[in-house]
């Protein structure tokens, strides 16, 4: 295994770029490359086998056999629905994917004005969305769809110009590499040597990702995982090593201290404007990231909550990613593409305060309706999300003189603004 990897170093070595090391100050001081900052919104997919049962949530499987006492919805869910001795590998053949048209899906995430697709290719599960040489029989190619859903996605994400990154989880609940490691205190590293590290260099070869979005890591140190030598080589020597981004979920401890991006948690919202570039990871579906066959319309974010999310995050530094759970057949439920074409069509009209911005002096003016500031050079933009009390709105901070110009475009729909104001004036 280890000549693999010295392969992979040499054949994509480039003496003449600036060298990162293993270590996190090293890696910390990379810039971060310029197209993810600009992007400002993104779009989350959550696939797998636990899209088949679509019952509470992704973590279903930990849920009804790995914690304890397992959770008694899940167990009754299985009871009542599946025949003893059903076991969760049993799902993986339903993993259908049948009517998953990845041009379908392309055209919804490009429409949704969105700049980049990130799609889990293996969740705690341990099941991989393409075929895996490291996951025999536990990978998309070789079980269910019958098809490589990384690459099938990807090209189509990529020939609608959007960018493409992986979510990779580093750990899997049952796989018994995994559970030695543990046993042994993670003093050992059968796991990292013989299934992670081999299938990221694998994924990152293969396809190319500019995102690779960590998760699963905080069971065991980063030392563990050996993050911080994936990374040196991932930013010297890897195919990516000039536009990839990587987030901040790589062993105990390391979540919004070191990696490229900051996720910090889940729905991270800091509430003031962070001194590091960050992500808010969110998800159509309040109580889940994977589909549900029983979610309920109310449990949904409606439209203008997620519109107010986004512009609040922007306007505080971050990128947006907004996640939805296909089904097990392949499709993007008609509520989710609902959502996201709405989101689009905002965009369409307000994408000029939102991509490429950067945060203001200040981001929030508190006045009869929350005003959010972006700027874009010389100009400002206030982005109002609420319905003013009177036909008239004075905006308190910016200070205007006889040179500036404001110019302002008001369009209400559903009680919402769906145009911004922007001025031009001495900062």
């Amino acid at each position: 295994m280890a000549a693999v990897f010295l392969l992979l170093l040499l054949a994509f070595a480039s003496p003449a770029a600036a060298r990162y090391t293993a270590n996190w100050t090293s890696l910390d001081a990379r810039p971060l490359p310029s197209w993810y900052d600009e992007a400002k919104v993104g779009i989350f997919v959550h696939w797998g086998v636990f899209s088949v049962p679509g019952f509470a949530s992704e973590w279903f499987w930990w849920h009804w056999q790995g914690q304890q006492p397992p959770d008694p919805k899940c167990v009754s869910y299985m009871s009542e629905n599946y025949p003893p001795g059903f076991s969760y590998p049993d799902f993986a053949p339903q993993f259908h994917a049948q009517f998953f048209n990845p041009e379908e899906w392309a055209d919804i995430f490009k429409a949704s004005g969105a700049k980049y697709v990130v799609l889990t290719s293996k969740h705690h599960e341990g099941f991989t969305n393409w075929g895996s040489p490291y996951s025999w029989n536990w990978n998309s190619v070789d079980n269910g769809p019958k098809r490589d859903l990384v690459e099938d996605l990807g090209d189509a994400v990529r020939n609608r110009s959007l960018h493409y990154g992986l979510y990779n989880s580093l750990y899997e609940w049952f796989n018994p590499l995994y559970l030695e490691d543990k046993k042994n205190g993670f003093k050992t590293q059968q796991f990292v040597m013989r299934k992670l590290l081999p299938e990221l260099y694998n994924i990152v070869v293969r396809y190319r990702p500019e995102v690779i979005w960590s998760d699963g890591d905080w069971e065991a140190p980063d030392t563990y995982w050996n993050s911080t030598q994936f990374l040196a080589w991932l930013y010297n020597d890897s195919p990516v090593k000039d536009t990839v981004v990587t987030n901040d979920r790589w062993g105990q401890g390391t979540a919004c201290k070191h990696g490229g991006f900051y996720n910090c948690q889940d729905k991270y919202t800091p509430g003031q404007l962070p001194k590091h570039k960050w992500e808010k990871c969110t998800s159509v579906d309040t109580l889940s990231w994977g589909y549900r066959r029983n979610m309920k319309l109310k449990e949904l974010m409606d439209l203008p909550a997620i519109i107010d999310d986004l512009v609040s995050t922007v306007a505080l530094g971050g990128n947006y990613l907004l996640n939805v759970g296909p089904t097990a057949d392949g499709t993007v439920p008609s509520v989710f593409e609902e959502r996201l074409r709405g989101v689009g069509a905002w965009l369409e009209t307000n994408g000029e305060a939102i991509y490429a911005t950067k945060p203001w002096r200040v981001q929030m003016e508190n006045g009869t309706v929350p005003v959010w500031y972006t700027s874009k050079g010389a100009t400002v933009y206030a982005i109002i999300t609420a319905k003013p009390p009177t036909t008239t709105l004075k905006l308190l901070i910016p200070q205007t003189s006889a040179t500036t110009k404001v110019n302002g475009i008001i369009k209400i729909m559903c009680c919402h603004l769906e145009q911004v104001h922007d001025q031009t004036h001495d900062q």
